[in-house]
């Protein structure tokens, strides 16, 4: 661990560089040598980062972070990209079957069994459905499926089960990948992250107040209301009414689908299904929240070295499958057009470059909370990952600024 006064600056590319259809080639001394990408800097383009959205709803070209990425063959990488339907109906439609089976399950006892059996049911149910966010997340990169249709068609489906927004999230997610916490281009994640772990457990657990949350901000977002905050202020400016009305008439399906599914439930007396399915993120936030708040907290910001910025963890396979795979998210973001099912691959391939990954959520939080207890008293403080020494990230060109404080 070392202060913040040792972040490397960022190093950033011009618009009107070059830029390349793919990861470039480095040439090796050997002719006989396979071809090797992922020089110390690659620039991909926002096709390779993304490709879901319209094309309204691409972010302004700005300056480009260079990025270091560990270096695989080409031959490597094409078959890493490779996509595949089966393997997308696997994961996507497995996923989908543990919802409709918690579901299912619940409202079949709010039939047959006793009352307090439904009540757990439905307890249960809820920690599934707060996975959505990852399936979602997956499918907005486009990478899930090899046919096209499929990944934009599953999309639309998580995006209502989970009350998502995939206009907005496309607007964002692409600068969080381009701009991985260089503020102010990336405000999807910035650090440092503070969370109250002593009373998390009170909105973790049950969330009394999610449904009244929710309903409340989606009939603003229903009558044409963007959030206030200045990030999607920034991405759904006034000046481009066809974007925000794409962000509209979403929410707008959304709303009218729910409220269908709830009234048409409670007409027949089916009182639980709102609960399984139109409000079941009101229980069980915490298990997703230990997953996914891995990524980034505690790391370095201003860095172009997805090694230092990301996490990468290890996880028992039932819960890597409902978290997509995710907690390879430094592989995710150095190669982010490499399927969700193919990262633990790319882990092994690229592992002799990566700093030590932890194994569980508890050793994980272990550190993290460490980091963050350390920042409480230094609020300047960033936990620098040790790099092997065959994968040293790229040396500073400029000495670099200090951190202000938070």
């Amino acid at each position: 661990m070392f202060p913040t006064t040792s972040l490397m600056r960022d190093e950033i590319v011009s618009e009107t560089d070059k830029h390349i259809s793919g990861p470039v080639e480095s040439s090796s001394e050997s002719g006989d040598s396979p071809e090797v990408v992922g020089p110390d800097h690659t620039v991909l383009s926002d096709e390779e980062v993304l490709t879901e959205g319209p094309q309204y709803n691409a972010p302004p070209p700005k300056k480009r972070v260079k990025w270091y990425r560990c270096r695989v063959t080409r031959e490597q990488l094409a078959s890493l990209n490779k996509r595949s339907d089966f393997l997308g109906f696997v994961q996507t439609l497995g996923y989908l079957a543990v919802l409709a089976a918690g579901a299912g399950a619940a409202i079949y006892s709010s039939l047959y069994w006793p009352w307090y059996i439904t009540i757990l049911l439905v307890f249960i149910n809820g920690h599934f459905w707060h996975f959505l966010v990852n399936g979602f997340h997956e499918l907005v990169h486009d990478s899930v499926f090899r046919t096209r249709w499929l990944n934009r068609f599953f999309l639309r489906v998580y995006s209502f089960l989970g009350w998502h927004n995939h206009h907005h999230f496309w607007a964002s997610h692409t600068e969080h990948h381009k701009y991985t916490l260089h503020h102010p281009d990336d405000q999807e994640v910035v650090l440092p992250a503070k969370f109250d772990m002593r009373n998390l457990w009170k909105s973790s657990i049950v969330n009394y107040r999610y449904p009244y949350d929710l309903v409340k901000g989606r009939l603003a977002a229903v009558a044409g209301k963007i959030p206030d905050d200045k990030w999607s202020q920034e991405l759904f400016p006034e000046s481009d009414p066809e974007r925000r009305r794409a962000y509209t008439n979403w929410e707008r399906v959304m709303f009218t689908g729910h409220v269908l599914i709830a009234g048409v439930s409670l007409l027949f007396g089916l009182w639980v299904v709102p609960l399984v399915i139109t409000f079941p993120k009101m229980i069980g936030a915490w298990l997703q929240f230990l997953c996914n708040a891995t990524q980034h907290v505690g790391l370095q910001d201003e860095i172009p070295d997805f090694r230092l910025c990301c996490r990468t963890f290890y996880i028992n396979p039932v819960l890597q499958f409902l978290y997509w795979h995710m907690n390879y998210h430094t592989e995710h973001h150095m190669y982010a057009a490499v399927p969700c099912y193919k990262l633990g691959r790319l882990h092994r391939l690229i592992k002799h470059e990566m700093p030590y990954c932890t194994s569980g959520l508890w050793e994980t939080w272990k550190q993290i909370i460490q980091i963050m207890d350390r920042q409480a008293v230094e609020p300047d403080y960033q936990f620098i990952a040790e790099l092997p020494a065959t994968g040293s990230s790229p040396a500073p060109e400029t000495p670099p600024a200090p951190r202000k404080s938070a």
